[in-house]
């Protein structure tokens, strides 16, 4: 026995399942890394250099993201829906309410600085007072409209995907996050696979010694280590018993897990309140959503006017008194993009969304369910496994010149 301990040869074999599983180890951990680093092409365009699959498809990522949750979990009405309109409009009378004679005083003095400053202390009061008065109900009828037409004004899918496709980290982190126990599997996994393969290795090594065993197995290694664990994610589809054992794709066992873990990210940081206004006032329908804005507030002005209409007519005329409408409405819009700013009301909203939003991704199809983080392998799915195959394949010459060959 210790005769053959202290045989170098001994030794030389024994290594080969280690460095197997260190083969299977590597190029897994490698193959994830490449799926989502570096976030640009690093290299000579077009073929000499690598950008991680994930960023360089980013926008076409995020679309599938798209289709295979938020689309089937949730149209914009019951989004907005979820979020309250009327919670909206209270929120952004309590925003305004505290600056009215500010705003009144910022617009003014810059339009009619002399009018203003001339108009006496009570009648300035009296304006203030009207907008106060007039903008609740205002504000009510502005957010049912838009609610009613929000089918129309929001791109909720353009929304999500130009936010992702801009965003890469973001975009990242959303596949990290949901896979982050399926990564950590298909990494560990390499070790103990390619260790098993070693065995096997090992065996024939010692029966044939041709000098391709060492390569060829070094490849089937990184190849096979690479398929079987991406396979073990997701198959079986549906739960199905073998000896009594319930077997499931891991990822998919993950469901609940998995479906907190996005819908939290999408409803905090994604379809966030303020992003749905940015997006409503400067989507493709932004024209229609800011002469609604403007169709709403202009009252204001004519109410207010005939406080002092005379007056009005004669500092403004007609030109300046149709420019005031305008910058009023130009203004209410700037004030509606700037209320929603606000992160704890923001956060408040978005836990409302999440909670059934959430509820309804927990009930998909596995095959419904298993379309949000296969699409991050299945695009390329192929060009890691073979990064896979030759990474293996260039351990084994290593093996086969520095292990064996000494």
């Amino acid at each position: 026995m210790m005769d053959l301990l202290q045989n170098p040869e001994f030794w030389k074999y024994i290594s080969i399942p280690f460095i197997a599983g260190l083969i299977g180890w590597s190029t897994n951990w490698l193959a994830i890394k490449l799926t989502f680093l570096p976030l640009e092409f690093v290299g000579i365009r077009p073929f000499f250099g690598w950008q991680g699959i994930i960023p360089s498809k980013a926008r076409k990522m995020a679309a599938i993201s798209v289709d295979a949750t938020i689309s089937k979990i949730g149209t914009v009405s019951e989004i907005f829906g979820q979020i309250d309109p009327n919670v909206l409009a209270s929120h952004i009378i309590e925003t305004v309410e505290p600056r009215v004679e500010e705003y009144v005083d910022e617009l003014m003095l810059r339009e009619h600085a002399t009018f203003w400053e001339n108009l006496p202390t009570p009648m300035r009061q009296m304006v203030y007072d009207r907008v106060s008065k007039s903008a609740p109900e205002l504000v009510d009828n502005l957010v049912e409209d838009l609610a009613n037409n929000i089918e129309e004004l929001l791109d909720i899918k353009g929304m999500v995907i130009n936010q992702l496709a801009e965003d890469k980290v973001l975009l990242n982190r959303i596949f990290l996050e949901c896979g982050d126990k399926e990564f950590r599997f298909i990494i560990n996994s390499g070790a103990w696979l390619g260790f098993f393969f070693g065995l096997i290795q090992m065996v024939v090594w010692y029966f044939f010694k041709n000098w391709w065993i060492l390569p060829v197995a070094g490849l089937i290694v990184g190849y096979a280590t690479n398929w079987i664990a991406l396979n073990v994610i997701f198959r079986p589809l549906n739960p199905i018993k073998i000896m009594g054992i319930e077997l499931q794709g891991l990822f998919l066992k993950r469901q609940k897990a998995v479906a907190q873990s996005f819908c939290s990210i999408i409803t905090h940081e994604i379809l966030t309140i303020g992003n749905i206004i940015n997006a409503v006032m400067n989507g493709p329908n932004a024209d229609r959503a800011k002469n609604m804005v403007k169709k709403h507030i202009k009252p204001i002005v004519d109410d207010t006017a005939g406080l002092s209409k005379p007056l009005t007519q004669i500092a403004f005329g007609p030109k300046g008194f149709a420019h005031l409408k305008h910058q009023v409405g130009e203004k209410a819009i700037d004030i509606s993009a700037s209320a929603f700013t606000d992160p704890v009301f923001n956060n408040e909203r978005a836990e409302v969304v999440e909670q059934i939003m959430r509820e309804r991704m927990e009930n998909l199809t596995s095959e419904e369910f298993q379309d949000l983080l296969r699409p991050c392998f299945q695009e390329d799915e192929v060009k890691l496994i073979l990064i896979g195959a030759a990474l293996g394949f260039g351990a084994g010459v290593a093996q086969l010149i520095f292990v064996f060959s000494a």
